[in-house]
């Protein structure tokens, strides 16, 4: 029963945050607060009590399962489990939680209770996505967590807020609807074949589709997760939407949001539909290549800070799709490095550009400046995180990125070797940044307060994760393995026998011939 109270306390933690806010502005801070340390007690136990069994040879697929029929007529159940990646990712999603309320506890002064009722249930319907083996209760998540963002674009964010929440709305829903038409389609065929209507993601696993058929199904779930990640030429929504959004939003969006196509794309997609996945291999490298140097490109032309890191969550979230394409055990295990690093060193960044505003009331580049005498606490955390984002070694985004170009290397030699120009490009525009932010000449004569205990802490927690994560990666890397290990091990399975797509496939199918040799209950792979 664990798994259904991870993700109702935060549902019951937002309702209650609403009501405390008739008591007064401090009341919804403090409960949202105490639910998302309460929720974080309940992960850190569930980790601790796993962990060990994580590198058993006789582990199952799932750490806990919970298994409910709901609409047993048409084959929906309220299906939720758990493994190592979805840990990772609830963990992700919790501090992430905590920051965005700690960084909005003086920033947020109107209808504070609405607000943290938002807030927690973005966070709530994310853990919902994350933990959701019925592809119905899936969609259901993945539906509910865009609502309460739009309203915490729209009612808190900046000038242009209803435009941005408008645009965000649209891509997502719209994108979001070719995905349920690709669940219905998937249900319909599997039943057909086998009799059995059901949305369960363990009874769709190998559903038999004809080769055209599975690709158009694919390209439906390839979509709504591409939106999200986002993937050039589907990302015009996301500049907007982190320029509009309040601080906290932004840490959502980057820290969590653009997670759940990744992830989305890793449970969901190459498992449901492997040689479609793979037919679309080549594609899909060349837009993750493509969304690497667009960002960084792009991040150059900016002039508003905070849309200068959005850009930048665009060349990052590219190295993830390459990464997942080339579904290799480094290149995957990247991946989800990248996915964490990612959330904790922009998310870090956003929450930055937030205080300055508060302080200085502009993101304009043009008025920066000379920053660093006057706010060396600030100075301090800015560089190092904008060292995490370009990737310095020693740091956790260079751990993620160093395994997602040896895996593609594994692949394809060409796509990593010009992957690799977007270590050059970051370099370049996150120092570009900090000069134009924190040095130089202090045109408008700012005379700033430092860093105070509450934006210290922040700081200081997320410089530990990312120093933690880039120094001594394993522990995550051995929880991810878990959940990794068993949509591969799947996929080769569904791949045997299979005519190469590519040169990819064949080369992935030749590594899964020596990482996982045939057992007596496998055929032997080609």
């Amino acid at each position: 029963m664990i798994l259904p109270w991870i993700v109702a306390i935060l549902f019951i933690g937002g309702v209650l945050a609403w009501v405390a806010g008739r008591l007064g502005p401090q009341w919804p801070r403090w409960v949202s607060m105490i639910v998302l340390l309460i929720h974080l007690a309940l992960l850190v136990a569930i980790w601790a009590q796993y962990f060990g069994q994580l590198t058993l040879s006789s582990r199952g697929p799932w750490l806990i399962e919970f298994n409910q029929p709901w609409i047993p007529q048409v084959g929906i159940s309220f299906y939720l489990a758990m493994d190592g990646l979805s840990l990772l990712l609830l963990l992700l999603t919790n501090l992430l939680g905590i920051m965005g309320v700690l960084t909005s506890w003086n920033a947020i002064k109107e209808r504070v209770g609405f607000f943290h009722f938002h807030l927690l249930w973005i966070l709530s319907g994310v853990v919902g996505v994350f933990l959701a083996l019925d592809l119905f209760l899936f969609y259901f998540f993945w539906e509910m967590m865009l609502v309460p963002l739009y309203f915490l674009i729209a009612l808190w964010g900046h000038e242009n807020r209803i435009y941005a929440a408008i645009k965000f709305f649209i891509f997502t829903q719209a994108s979001g609807l070719l995905m349920l038409l690709g669940i219905i389609g998937l249900y319909f065929i599997h039943g057909q074949s086998t009799g059995v209507y059901t949305f369960n993601y363990n009874q769709l696993l190998g559903t038999p589709l004809p080769a055209s058929t599975a690709l158009w199904l694919m390209l439906g779930f390839f979509v709504a997760f591409a939106v999200k990640i986002p993937v050039v030429p589907l990302h015009p929504w996301l500049p907007d939407a982190h320029t509009e959004a309040p601080t906290a939003g932004s840490v959502d969006l980057a820290g969590l949001l653009l997670k759940v196509g990744a992830y989305g794309m890793i449970r969901f997609l190459v498992p449901l539909f492997p040689q479609a996945a793979f037919s679309f291999a080549p594609v899909a490298m060349v837009l993750g290549i493509a969304g690497i140097l667009y960002g960084a490109a792009l991040a150059f032309a900016q002039t508003d800070l905070k849309r200068l890191i959005a850009y930048t969550s665009i060349s990052h979230m590219g190295f993830v799709l390459l990464g997942i394409f080339a579904w290799n055990e480094l290149a995957l295990q990247g991946a989800v490095i990248i996915m964490l690093a990612h959330g904790l060193s922009t998310g870090a960044l956003f929450i930055l550009v937030g205080d300055i505003q508060e302080r200085i009331h502009t993101r304009e580049l043009g008025r920066m400046g000379g920053m660093w005498s006057t706010m060396p606490g600030m100075g301090t955390a800015g560089m190092f995180f904008a060292l995490a984002s370009l990737g310095l070694p020693g740091l956790a985004n260079f751990v993620g990125e160093f395994l997602v170009l040896l895996g593609v290397y594994q692949v394809n030699v060409a796509a990593a070797a010009v992957a690799t120009i977007g270590f050059v490009l970051a370099t370049v525009y996150a120092l570009w940044m900090m000069q134009r932010v924190f040095f130089g000449p202090n045109r408008e004569g700012w005379k700033l307060p430092d860093v105070n205990a509450r934006e210290a802490t922040i700081y200081a927690v997320l410089m530990f994760f990312v120093l933690v994560l880039g120094i001594y990666p394993q522990p995550v890397l051995t929880t991810a393995k878990h959940g990794l290990d068993n949509v591969q091990r799947y996929v080769a399975r569904e791949l045997d026998g299979a005519p190469p797509f590519d040169s990819s496939a064949a080369r992935l199918r030749s590594d899964n011939d020596h990482a996982n040799p045939p057992s007596s209950d496998h055929r032997s792979r080609p």
